[in-house]
C-alpha cells in the first residue's frame, strides 16, 4: 500500500517543527550520503525510509525530529551535533571537568559546542576517546546492548599462560561480576590485544589483574569501525559522514547479532 500524506502527517515527517522543512534529497546530500541526484536514486529503489515509511522524491522532513534510514541504517541529520575522536595522552581524564583541577579531554577540544566523552579511559590509560552532543548515540554506543565492540593493545608484566588466555576470553569472575567473553591474542611476548563489547570501570586492567599480570601500559586502538590510525597523542579530528554512518550501522549489526 502506498503511504499517504495523512501516514507521513501521523508519523512527524510533515508536521511543524521550529525549524523549516527542508527537501530530503538536500539534506541527505548535505549529510554526505550521496548527490542529490544519487538521493533521488535511492529513493526511487525504495531504500530510503522516514520514520519508519517509504521516501517520497521532493518530500519535505525537519532535520532535528524525522528519522531517516538508507537500507536500513539512521542517518544523522542534526546539523548542531558535531562527532571529536581524540588520541587521549596518558595523564589526561576523561570527563568535562575534575574537582582536582587535572586537564580533561574536552579541554582539548573547541569550547563550543559543548561535547561529552562517549564512556570512559583511565587516567593511566591512552587512546581513542569519542566525544559528542549526540546523547542518543552517547547512549546506543556504552549500553552493554549496543554491542559496540572497543579493542586495547596490552602490555602486561610476565608473559600471560594459556590458561591465564582462556580464562580471559571466557570471563573473569570480578567484584561487579563476571565480565562477558572477550576476543584474546598475544601480539608478541608481554603484549594482548584484547576486544571487549562492555565497558565496566577500569575492566581491562581488573581482569590482568585477575590473572596475574598487572597492565603496564594499556592504548585503547579501536571503537566500532573508528581506528586510531595516524593520530598522534593529544590530537583529534572530526568523523566524516561517512565514519558516522559506519559507525551506526555498526551498532545496528551489533543489535541483531
Amino acid at each position: 500500500m502506498i503511504p499517504t500524506d495523512a501516514d507521513y502527517l501521523s508519523r512527524g515527517a510533515l508536521d511543524d517543527n521550529s525549524k523549516p522543512a527542508e527537501r530530503i534529497q538536500k539534506v541527505l546530500a548535505g549529510a554526505g550520503v550521496a548527490s542529490r541526484r544519487k538521493v533521488e536514486e535511492l529513493i526511487m529503489n525504495s531504500r530510503v525510509r522516514v520514520n519508519g515509511l517509504p521516501a517520497r522524491i521532493g518530500q519535505k522532513i525537519h532535520p532535528d525530529s524525522d528519522v531517516v534510514e538508507v537500507d536500513g541504517v539512521r542517518v544523522s541529520l542534526h546539523s548542531h551535533h558535531v562527532y571529536y575522536l581524540l588520541n587521549k595522552p596518558k595523564g589526561l581524564v576523561s570527563a568535562v571537568t575534575d574537582p582536582q583541577g587535572r586537564p580533561t579531554v574536552v579541554g582539548h577540544l573547541p569550547p563550543q559546542p559543548r561535547v561529552y566523552p562517549v564512556g570512559r579511559l583511565d587516567v593511566d590509560s591512552e587512546g581513542l576517546i569519542l566525544l559528542t552532543n549526540d546523547g542518543d548515540l552517547t547512549q546506543r554506543i556504552t549500553h552493554p546492548s549496543g554491542g559496540c565492540e572497543k579493542e586495547y593493545l596490552v602490555h602486561v608484566r610476565g608473559s600471560p599462560s594459556q590458561g591465564a588466555l582462556r580464562a580471559l576470553r571466557e570471563g573473569i569472575e570480578l567484584d561487579d561480576g563476571k565480565t562477558s567473553p572477550a576476543r584474546v591474542s598475544v601480539q608478541q611476548r608481554g603484549v594482548l590485544k584484547i576486544v571487549l563489547t562492555e565497558g565496566r570501570n577500569r575492566q581491562v586492567r581488573r581482569m590482568c589483574e585477575a590473572v596475574g599480570h598487572p597492565v603496564l601500559r594499556l592504548v585503547r586502538t579501536r571503537i566500532g569501525p573508528l581506528l586510531i590510525g595516524n593520530l598522534r597523542p593529544g590530537k583529534w579530528r572530526s568523523l566524516s559522514p561517512a565514519e558516522c554512518r559506519s559507525l551506526e550501522r555498526s551498532l545496528g549489526e551489533a543489535r541483531r547479532t
